[in-house]
């Protein structure tokens, strides 16, 4: 296994074999999961200076799966996403904090709705590996949360005990497979 400061050139995100999920608090008392199937992404890596890295990442916002039909609707609706009006979610980093040997602090533009804030994602290097087509795969997991509010996503309805049918707080779940360009 490599270490971060191994990691040099461009990278392209493996959208098959990788997860950029979400979760949010429902009726205040479970976790309703999904995710995005279609993003694109590069990475320039610099292991000899890990703060010149790059990453950008364009999701698709109709791609929003979270195994309900209905739910996954009115998700991508005006209420939420907007997809029609909001096609894309994007990510622009700005800076890397290395944070140990395998891990990294990622800071960039999180723009959903065109609605743009910075954010700060710990990630992890899980490694490397070699795939039977000759492929070099780096692998990374991170998880940050923010608040949809942030973004326009306001929708909500009061529950008749106290509180609100979908929390203003998503955790975002990203496991990454990028495949390291010639």
């Amino acid at each position: 296994m490599s270490s971060l400061t191994d990691l040099k050139g461009t990278y392209v995100l493996d959208a098959a074999h990788s997860r950029i999920g979400f979760s949010a608090r429902y009726a205040m008392v479970t976790k309703v999961r999904g995710g995005f199937s279609q993003f694109e992404g590069t990475a320039l890596l610099n292991g000899d200076d890990p703060t010149a890295s790059n990453v950008n990442v364009t999701i698709q916002a109709a791609s929003f799966d979270s195994g309900v039909q209905m739910r996954d609707d009115h998700v991508k609706s005006g209420d939420f996403l907007d997809v029609e009006s909001y096609p894309t979610l994007t990510f622009a980093s700005t800076g890397v904090n290395v944070t140990g040997p395998d891990s990294f602090d990622l800071t960039g533009n999180l723009t959903i709705k065109n609605q743009t804030h910075p954010i700060t994602i710990p990630f992890s290097y899980v490694g490397n590996a070699k795939d039977p087509f000759g492929n070099v795969r780096s692998g990374f997991e991170g998880e940050a949360t923010i608040n949809r509010k942030d973004y326009g996503i306001i929708w909500n309805a009061a529950l008749e005990t106290g509180g609100v049918l979908v929390s203003e707080k998503v955790t975002l779940d990203i496991e990454i497979s990028a495949i390291q360009q010639p």
